[in-house]
């Protein structure tokens, strides 16, 4: 069987690719941590954070993305977007998913789903 996380994040990029976001790169490593998936949504660089789960229990997965994850996200974005050494419009969306024993998925996108200050 399939690791949760990569599958969830296989799921993702399909969702995405749909939804005519462009996938750049992903689970693109900087010295402060991985960004799933890296996409262009028209002139946006989207940072997408993707969790899933197969139930609750633990929560909800968005609840999973805590001020110390977007702390890390928050500084790798800006790593890879300096290295690019271009300016452009970015975001941070997270993917919500669960996975059930039936292999049905509940995916819930949320745009822009914090802000990051300078």
């Amino acid at each position: 069987m399939k690791d949760l996380g990569v599958e969830g994040e296989n799921l993702a990029v399909r969702f995405l690719t749909k939804k005519g976001y462009s996938v750049i790169q992903r689970n693109h490593k900087t010295p402060f941590g991985e960004i799933d998936i890296i996409a262009r949504d028209g002139d946006t660089i989207v940072f997408i954070e993707v969790k899933t789960r197969r139930d609750a229990m633990f929560g909800y997965p968005f609840e999973a993305v805590t001020k110390r994850k977007i702390r890390k996200l928050k500084n790798s974005a800006l790593f890879y977007l300096k290295k690019q050494r271009r300016e452009s419009r970015a975001r941070f969306d997270v993917l919500s998913i669960f996975s059930t024993d039936s292999g049905l998925y509940e995916i819930e996108h949320i745009i822009d789903a914090f802000e990051v200050e300078a």
